[in-house]
């Protein structure tokens, strides 16, 4: 299957494959939202269920039942606060997130300077991962990946520098030991190296320069970050400088959750949902 290099290519291989998704909206109360899901359910690829309630934790704990039923396969917010969804969704006795499963999250990019989606985690979640939330990410984030269409995904570990420090940056030794699990195929076909820094994964011409060898040669699919703060500031610089068109989704629960953020615009709320459903 060929990679899918832009958001209109993923509209288009939903639209081909005949499949609708069904999608429970919670809370749809603002115009994008509403306005995301009809193209999405005229481009043939979603088949909304509207879940409401004048209490928006109780309208979040109906959309995470019909999850739970297997009556949904996706969930989306609408106009409510994060806080009232990610509570249902972890809720114990009546949530959807399986035991052992992190709750992540994950951003698909198109940036204009860059020639095919960028993937990046963790932007929104989790502050700062410990090796084993940083294994489920890479675990997550290659999974998407090979949906899209790549077969070996090439994952960078970014970090300020390329060299491992322990002392100032433990983070850099976690990297390493997912990297040599790699080697040895843990996490099947896919290309995982790092600490590269942001150019060096992303550009050959900085690699070469650098003089520093990389199996990713600067052709990275995807990039885990060393921390949220990290992470966040790089989405909201292509977002602002690069006007890098995004998607993005939750990812461990039992389904794929379209988290936007309530001031994204139509496109981005299309483009995520787009992205849960395949």
């Amino acid at each position: 299957m060929k990679a899918i290099q832009c958001f209109d290519e993923l509209v288009g291989r939903l639209a081909a494959s005949h499949q609708r998704r069904r999608v429970a909206v919670v809370c749809a109360r603002d115009e994008s939202t509403r306005q995301a899901v009809a193209r999405a359910q005229e481009a043939g690829f979603c088949e909304p269920i509207f879940v409401d309630d004048d209490d928006v934790d109780v309208a979040a704990a109906k959309a995470v039942a019909l999850v739970r039923e297997g009556k949904a396969d996706v969930l989306m917010k609408g106009l409510l606060n994060t806080d009232n969804l990610v509570k249902a969704i972890l809720n114990k006795e009546t949530g959807i997130l399986p035991k052992g499963n992190v709750l992540t999250h994950i951003t698909c990019a198109k940036v204009p300077q860059y020639d095919k989606l960028l993937f990046l985690t963790d932007v929104a979640v989790i502050p700062y991962p410990t090796l084993q939330q940083r294994e489920q990410q890479l675990r997550y984030l290659l999974a998407l990946c090979r949906k899209m269409g790549i077969e070996e995904p090439r994952v960078a570990l970014i970090n300020c520098s390329e060299k491992v420090n322990a002392k100032h940056f433990p983070v850099t030794v976690d990297y390493r030991e997912l990297v040599e699990r790699s080697q040895k195929g843990e996490f099947g076909a896919c290309i995982v190296d790092g600490p590269l820094d942001l150019k060096t994964a992303l550009s050959p011409q900085a690699l070469h320069k650098k003089g520093i060898e990389s199996p990713l040669e600067g052709r990275s699919d995807g990039l885990i970050f060393s921390d949220i703060q990290a992470g966040n500031v790089f989405y909201k610089s292509i977002t602002l400088f690069c006007e890098a068109q995004t998607a993005a989704i939750l990812q461990g629960p039992q389904v794929p959750v379209v988290l936007t953020s309530r001031a994204d615009s139509i496109d981005s709320k299309f483009y995520s949902l787009a992205l849960a459903c395949i």
